[in-house]
Parts: structure tokens; sequence; C-alpha cells
């Protein structure tokens, strides 16, 4: 008789220890728990991935206002090509040269995207009066907090002879010294066609402290110690994306 209420009792003691971890309210906060914790990871804020392809292209207007309302009213054709908006911009110089920059989904759609049989129409809709130029480049480097908080940006191309070497010497310079110079880094990209093409893009800061620093002879030999081959092309350009 001992034995069997040793029996009862152990299995009663068993039975309440289950209870108690199989507790509703317990099995609510783990999920509450886990719920939350997957919130916040999707909370968190994402970036682009890079490498990313991006194109660029370039022509003049008559007239900005009227290209501008066309190419909005043209997102459709460019979603259908896989592209993205990323920016609008103005020559600083001449408002009227148009700078555009689309992220690419499909790199053989965005190179389709220029033979759309529509695209020449609502070309000349907006009033296009130049032949587009289009580049492509792998954006390997990418800093959009530069991109959002001032409106004046440089961009820069050039040709290098090797791009890792030229990497290397950018590097040395150091992003501290350009900053201290008027120019943050936002982009850096390589040429998708040609390789030994580098599409640099800085925000820029102090406009005056550029200009003396693209002229000055150490900023040159900084080049040329790098590989740079040719003349760079070098154009400021004023935010227009909104």
């Amino acid at each position: 008789m001992k034995h069997i209420l040793k029996s009862i009792l152990a299995i009663s003691i068993a039975g309440i220890l289950f209870a108690c971890n199989n507790n509703p309210t317990d099995k609510k906060e783990e999920v509450k728990v886990s719920a939350d914790s997957s919130a916040k990871v999707v909370a968190a804020p994402a970036g682009p991935t890079l490498p990313m392809d991006v194109v660029t292209i370039y022509h003049t207007v008559k007239d900005y206002k009227v290209w501008r309302e066309a190419f909005d009213g043209d997102s459709a054709r460019r979603k259908a090509s896989g592209l993205s908006f990323v920016a609008v911009e103005q020559d600083a110089g001449k408002s009227n040269n148009v700078k555009i920059v689309l992220a690419a989904s499909d790199l053989a759609k965005a190179k389709a995207f220029p033979s759309d049989p529509g695209l020449k129409a609502a070309m000349d809709k907006g009033g296009v009066i130049s032949k587009p130029e289009l580049k492509y480049w792998k954006i390997v480097r990418f800093n959009p907090e530069n991109q959002k908080a001032l409106d004046t940006r440089l961009e820069i191309v050039h040709k290098v002879k090797n791009f890792d070497a030229w990497l290397k010497v950018f590097d040395a310079e150091g992003s501290a010294t350009r900053t201290a110079n008027g120019m943050n880094d936002v982009a850096l990209g390589r040429g998708i066609d040609d390789s030994t093409l580098v599409h640099i893009v800085f925000e820029i800061t102090d406009l005056s402290k550029v200009k003396a620093r693209l002229a000055d002879p150490a900023f040159k030999k900084i080049m040329m110690d790098a590989g740079v081959v040719g003349k760079p092309t070098m154009t400021f350009y004023k935010d227009s994306s909104n």
C-alpha cells in the first residue's frame, strides 16, 4: 500500500510540474518575445546591397520643367526595364544639361532599355535635344547620408591603368583628407563595359576649398601616382531629385 501511495504522489508532483512548465501565460510570453524580436529585425534600416549596378544617363533638354514632367510620367517604362530611381541632377553651370541615375536590377534589361520603341517618343515629348549618353557602373561603395545632406555634388570620371592600384592610392589619401578639402565621399563605381573607368561622386561642403584642391599640383600628382590616364571629366551638379 505504501508503494502505491508513493507512486500516486510521484505522479501528482510530476503532473503539477508539467502543468507549470506549460502554463498558457508562459507560452504567450514566449510568443510575445519572439514576435517582438522578429519585429525589431524587420524594422532595422536596410541600405542598398553592394555591389550595385547603376546606369547614368546624360542629355540636354530645351526646358527642364517640361522635361521633368515627361520624365516623371514615364516611370512605368523604366520600372518594366528593372530600373529604379536614384537621382536627377542638373549641371551647376548649365541647368538644361541633365544627369539621371537609375539602379538596375537586371543589367540585360537595362542595356536593352535605350532600344525601347516608346522611349524616343517620351524623350521627344520632354524636349530632349541631344543624343543621350549612357554609362553603366558597378557601384562598390556608397554613403547615402552624404547624398542627402547637401544639394551640390561633384562627379569625376577618369580612366586608370589598373583599378586596384588606383584604389590603394585613393584610400591612402583617405576620406578625412577629402572632407577637409570640402568633399564628402558619396559613391565609387567601376565601369561595367570598361573596367578601367572610374566613377566617383562627392558631396560638396565648401566649393572654394574643392576648386583649390582640384587646382593643387599635389592633387594632380596623387592622380598621376594612382595611374590616372588622360584628363578626368569633372562636373558640378545640383541635386534636383525632388
